[in-house]
């Protein structure tokens, strides 16, 4: 056996670290949590922006090699064709309510507070004893039915278009819209729980048979059910987001149930429905502003307006026919402050606005 002492000592490369190796000590910016691979809107980047802006890749932008991945019968990752939209520059849209991971979170949190402590005070106060037969009613059969709007939206229409635009910033606003849908209609299945274990005369699952069977609410159904069949993302974001909720959802939530509560002794519903309006607040903020940047494209402007007035010719007759349909309902309450008449005309107002503000011209089926 060879005496270990005689062995020859092993000899390895020695590492020496430059500023080209991806393990450098140091190097420009190493200690520095800005990034320059895009033009923030303001003069810093916003957190927003950091965790948003081209976290998706874009073979237009940053993969030269083209898609690095993509589906089987062709398409890359992210294809612009999946609508029919078309805009110069899709990564110029950023969502002004700077929603990300966080926020959402955040802001969820605090509106699922509010509401588990208006639902805890309410049941202890035993304020839904005070509440009138035919209101009781009207929340059993209508707020209980909208809540499967809320639903169909959320797990149909936004959910199943999370993905589907070309930049992360439109996807993320997509999916806290979805977020946003589900919380508020999981909010509104508490509320018929809680009400279904009071002492008041209330049928719990009476929803179901409103929703399925009940004529004022088939068109509405309908719509919804419609919805979930488009395949181009943004023409489903923009029968939703600017057709549906204005004609419909904005007429029973805001000039309908927000108004005529308080007179029926009710200061719980427009407590929670109030949520889902400052939701939609929020979801048409970023929709007005990324429709507003494909009709002020300079280079597809135009060619936008005429889809968009064709989808307004499509979805407007069909929400019209909905919200028609919806009117005995103005009826069912005790106190009726409001008339159906005066509800509609303020939801169609603000619906012009919103059409001149994104420079559409106002379609003529909503005289009809």
């Amino acid at each position: 056996m060879a005496d270990i002492t005689d062995q020859k000592e092993r000899s390895f490369p020695k590492i020496e670290f430059t500023d080209s190796e991806a393990g450098a000590l140091t190097f420009p910016s190493s200690k520095s949590r800005s990034y320059n691979y895009y033009k923030p809107a303001k003069l810093r980047a916003t957190m927003y922006e950091d965790v948003t802006v081209d976290v998706q890749p874009d073979p237009e932008r940053h993969l030269t090699q083209g898609w690095i991945y993509g589906f089987g019968d062709g398409p890359g990752g992210y294809p612009q064709e999946w609508t029919t939209a078309k805009s110069s520059n899709w990564h110029a849209f950023l969502d002004p309510n700077e929603e990300w991971e966080q926020s959402i979170y955040r802001n969820n949190s605090a509106v699922v507070h509010q509401v588990e402590l208006c639902l805890k005070n309410a049941k202890r106060a035993r304020v839904y004893d005070s509440w009138n037969g035919p209101w009781l009613k009207f929340i059993e059969r209508n707020v209980g039915a909208w809540m499967h709007a809320e639903n169909g939206l959320a797990l149909h229409v936004f959910t199943s278009i999370q993905r589907s635009g070309p930049t992360n910033m439109i996807n993320t606003a997509v999916a806290f819209n979805a977020a946003h849908k589900m919380r508020f209609a999981q909010d509104l299945a508490l509320f018929n729980l809680d009400l279904a274990e009071a002492d008041v005369a209330f049928e719990g699952s009476a929803h179901k048979e409103v929703w399925q069977e009940a004529p004022e609410w088939q068109p509405t159904r309908e719509v919804v059910e419609q919805l979930t069949a488009v395949g181009d993302w943004c023409e489903l974001l923009f029968a939703t987001n600017i057709v549906f909720e204005q004609l419909i959802g904005s007429l029973f939530r805001t000039e309908l149930v927000m108004q005529v509560a308080a007179r029926n002794s009710d200061y719980i519903t427009p407590t929670l429905v109030g949520t889902g309006e400052n939701d939609y607040d929020r979801d048409l903020g970023y929709t007005r502003v990324l429709f507003r940047l494909l009709t002020q494209d300079e280079e597809h402007g135009a060619a936008n307006k005429e889809l968009f007035g064709s989808w307004l010719a499509k979805w407007v007759p069909r929400c019209q026919e909905a919200a028609h349909a919806l009117q005995p309902i103005w009826s069912q309450a005790a106190e009726k402050p409001v008339t159906f008449a005066t509800s509609r005309a303020n939801a169609t107002a603000k619906f012009v606005s919103l059409l001149e503000d994104l420079g559409l011209d106002i379609p003529k089926e909503l005289d009809q």
